[in-house]
């Protein structure tokens, strides 16, 4: 056999082999006929809440079987973009972010494959978020609710400040007002760090710009860069420079630093969302509570974000989606993400289950609700937005840093979040 022939039936056989290989990795049923449908989350946590609801819904379907992967939050958002855009990704996914998905074309309808009615049973805040351009884009999974403050009860008897103290606490930027920093000075001889201050978007930077009054964005640009936001980073950046809350160099390179200190009983307050309440439940070794937070020249002010669960437009089953969709986005798929507190559904009739939880702990999650019953600021959104993220973020690493006067950081992170956002 000459080497031309040999050569050219080797990449035959390569080639038949990679053909093989492709049908069995891509392949949508399983030897019994199922139909395989999967399911991207970013949180191991959730895996068993899902599982059994899904084993549920595949008692029922038993035509279906419904698979997940978990890949982590730090390679979450640009793996997905990557699997969307070579067309590999999961039938179902968590998103957040979703402006860009739904403008290319990537993203199912929901509203065309559950029927408009389906909204009627979900948190009314998650529908508008999941809402552009008159359409659904995911079915609303669970909501964060408000931002509070965790306690560590032992540092504060130590420290000589009463709980109760936290529900009147206010900071502002005149001194003469402020019972804040003094409060968190009080409460430093007690601990490494009294508080969380720091480039954290939901918890921090939200809640701040917002309760001085000021929005992330405005008519479809960023806002921040205005009087409130001066304000409002001014006040937290002062904080870390005081030592009030740890160094930028901690937590600009780890988003878990503030959490893992507060577990560690090094730090008095830690600000925070819902996300944080089973981990704090199972770790934190001493006595702890819930506060509101505090409040500032507008009140207190939180956001409200939401998760949803969207279906890839490129997927080869619709109908199976479809029917899995229907399942996670009604009453009985739904609780399951309540029922061991780890979350709160986004089917308004099922969150019950999760106070219900909590209170059987002894746990009042109540200012998680509460904060949300004044003003919210929105989280910002639309098309680009993910850029903007990526651009704002490195500039306010260095104004925590110390590097860059706050009112040039905002003029610049602004400016720079615009660009990214139109040129994404």
């Amino acid at each position: 056999m000459r080497d031309s022939t040999r050569a050219l039936l080797g990449i035959v056989v390569v080639a038949v082999l990679l053909a093989a290989a492709a049908l069995w990795l891509g392949r949508d049923t399983e030897a019994g006929g199922r139909t395989v449908v999967r399911l991207r989350i970013w949180d191991q946590s959730f895996v068993s809440a899902y599982r059994a609801s899904l084993d549920e819904f595949q008692r029922a379907n038993p035509d279906l079987e419904v698979r997940i992967t978990v890949v982590p939050w730090a390679s979450y958002a640009q793996k997905l973009r990557l699997d969307v855009a070579g067309g590999i990704a999961d039938d179902l996914f968590w998103t957040n972010l979703y402006e860009d998905y739904a403008d290319s074309g990537h993203l199912l309808d929901i509203g065309a494959a559950l029927g408009s009615d389906a909204t009627r049973a979900w948190d009314p805040a998650v529908v508008a978020q999941y809402t552009r351009a008159g359409r659904l884009w995911a079915v609303p999974q669970f909501v964060d609710g408000g931002t509070a403050v965790y306690f560590n009860r032992d540092l504060l008897a130590k420290a000589g400040v009463d709980p109760g103290e936290l529900a009147t606490a206010r900071w502002s930027p005149d001194a003469g007002r402020d019972t804040f920093r003094p409060l968190l000075r009080r409460l430093a001889p007690a601990s490494a760090w009294p508080y969380n201050a720091a480039n954290d978007f939901q918890s921090i930077t939200l809640p701040y710009l917002g309760s001085a009054g000021g929005q992330l964005q405005r008519d479809g640009r960023f806002a921040f860069d205005s009087a409130p936001g001066r304000d409002a980073f001014g006040y937290t950046v002062g904080l870390v420079a005081d030592g009030l809350s740890p160094g930028a160099a901690d937590t600009n390179t780890s988003g878990d630093f503030a959490k893992n200190a507060f577990l560690q009983g090094r730090m008095a307050l830690f600000q925070s969302g819902t996300f944080d309440l089973s981990t704090i439940a199972k770790n934190a070794e001493f006595p702890w509570g819930i506060a509101m937070i505090p409040a500032g020249p507008a009140g207190r002010v939180s956001t409200d974000n939401a998760i949803g669960v969207a279906g890839n437009a490129a997927t080869a089953h619709p109908e199976a989606v479809r029917r899995v969709l229907a399942w996670l986005g009604g009453a009985a798929g739904n609780r399951y993400l309540g029922l061991d507190g780890a979350t709160i559904p986004a089917v308004v009739s099922e969150q019950q289950v999760y106070r219900d939880y909590w209170a059987r702990q002894g746990v009042d999650v109540s200012p998680f609700f509460d904060v949300l019953r004044g003003a919210t600021i929105a989280a910002g959104g639309g098309s680009g937005f993910p850029a903007a993220l990526q651009a704002i973020t490195p500039i306010f690493d260095e104004m925590y840093l110390g590097r860059i006067p706050v009112a040039e950081a905002l003029a610049r992170a602004q400016r720079e979040a615009d660009t990214a956002a139109t040129q994404r």
